[in-house]
């Protein structure tokens, strides 16, 4: 395929050389002639691993060329990558003004085809800016509309400094958001001889996606080095420590809890969580991070709160109380503070636990369930049918076995909260 891409620093210099190496014929561009004269001549203008000797290949083969004219480099190719840098603003907002300068160039030019033209945004823009702005500067430059006149995509890239070669060649993951379905095509046809999986979505997610890796990157990073100033203090390796943490693969270096849902909870989250960050602010030692972990948790009950109470409903049915389903224990559960939240508001609330349910009959057990929350009893119900006719709205805690039977009761008039983190109604 014919190829332009914009901005030829990391991002656009990599993405144009491997796209050459694909069989792709490249047309790299840029304001900077210095970087052109470079680039054209098959000589990297960055310093990253591996570039030189793969720009001095795809030049002999005579596939890639640059230019200073982003016009004529859009009249010549099917596909316009845009690299070009985000910035960030004095007060903390992202600055796109170089890709609002690019993209009306390219629109202007594309208006000057006759043929369909895919502009694909890898760029690292906010969510709802490909579909939002963007698209509307493309429809205002070329006097029509994606799908018909013009596609359009926002593709991030995953590429690091210092192994960004290696990188593009091998990612984890390749993600399409795709506007309309040719450019989406377009894209799955450019990246088809890389054996990884491509994930075909929305701009929306894409754009979300490169924000929720470097977030995450930045937070693990924050993570082991506040571990590590608790560890120092108390005269521990910490890197010991973060070897034996590294070594679980089950549940910290894996996608368990990584999935959006309700609050944590429990008997013992919420309180080693606490006591740990009290122990660092009574020796003055600062772990931000680890110190609003419970006001984050906070939040999201509190957001879960404001939802259910903006309906106006009063009469509430609850399935699921215990803190995660297949237990009877209350201690700690986020889910028991988000009905003391709603009763306190005056709602009418009934819950559905079959699990804290039996747990009662454990004499045991009891300090589990009753002595956890005051009024258990006048609150759990054990008939789900009277239960689902009394209720207004239902309010979804899990999806495990035992609640199957009253979501399969539910009623076109209840109104349905579910806090699985599971999208639509039941």
């Amino acid at each position: 395929m014919k190829i332009s891409v914009v901005g030829l620093g990391f991002v656009g210099t990599v993405t144009g050389a491997c796209l050459c190496e694909m069989g792709h014929e490249v047309v790299g561009v840029d304001l900077d002639q210095g970087k052109i004269d470079l680039f054209a001549r098959g000589r990297a203008p960055i310093l990253e691993p591996q570039i030189n000797q793969l720009m001095a290949d795809v030049w002999r083969s005579g596939r890639l060329r640059g230019t200073v004219d982003l016009a004529a480099a859009v009249a010549e190719t099917d596909v316009t990558f845009v690299c070009v840098g985000t910035l960030r603003n004095t007060d903390g907002s992202q600055d796109i003004s170089a890709v609002e300068s690019v993209i009306q160039q390219i629109g202007e030019a594309i208006a000057r085809k006759s043929t369909f033209h895919s502009v694909v945004i890898r760029s690292t823009v906010l969510p709802g800016t490909t579909r939002g702005h963007i698209m509307k500067l493309l429809e205002r430059a070329t006097d029509g509309s994606v799908g018909e006149r013009f596609g359009l995509a926002n593709n991030p890239e995953f590429t690091r400094e210092g192994s960004a070669v290696a990188d593009f060649r091998a990612p984890s993951r390749i993600v399409v958001g795709e506007i309309d379905m040719q450019t989406g095509d377009r894209l799955a046809s450019i990246y088809s001889m890389i054996k990884s999986p491509i994930f075909r979505t929305s701009t929306e997610v894409a754009e979300t996606v490169k924000y929720a890796d470097n977030s995450w990157h930045a937070l693990k990073v924050v993570f082991a080095n506040e571990i590590d100033v608790i560890s120092r203090f108390a005269g521990i390796d910490s890197h010991g420590v973060m070897d034996i943490f590294c070594a679980d693969n089950d549940l910290n270096i894996s996608s368990a809890y990584l999935k959006p849902g309700f609050a944590f909870g429990g008997p013992c989250l919420p309180k080693d969580v606490n006591v740990l960050t009290h122990w660092c602010r009574s020796n003055g030692l600062e772990v931000p991070v680890l110190a609003h972990i419970s006001e984050s948790n906070e939040h999201v009950i509190a957001r879960a709160s404001s939802e259910i109470l903006g309906s106006g409903l009063t009469r509430i049915a609850v399935l699921g109380l215990a803190y995660k389903a297949g237990v009877c224990d209350l201690r700690g559960s986020p889910i028991a503070a988000l009905v003391q939240r709603l009763l306190k508001e005056g709602r009418q609330v009934r819950a559905f636990d079959p699990d804290v349910s039996r747990g009662r009959g454990l004499a045991t057990r009891h300090d589990y369930t009753d002595d956890a929350f005051d009024g258990l009893g006048t609150l759990l119900v054990d008939d789900i049918d009277a239960l689902l006719e009394w209720a207004e709205m239902v309010v979804i805690m899990s999806h495990a076995g035992q609640y199957s039977t009253a979501l399969s009761k539910l009623l076109p008039r209840h109104a349905v909260v579910d806090l699985t983190g599971r999208r639509g109604r039941v």
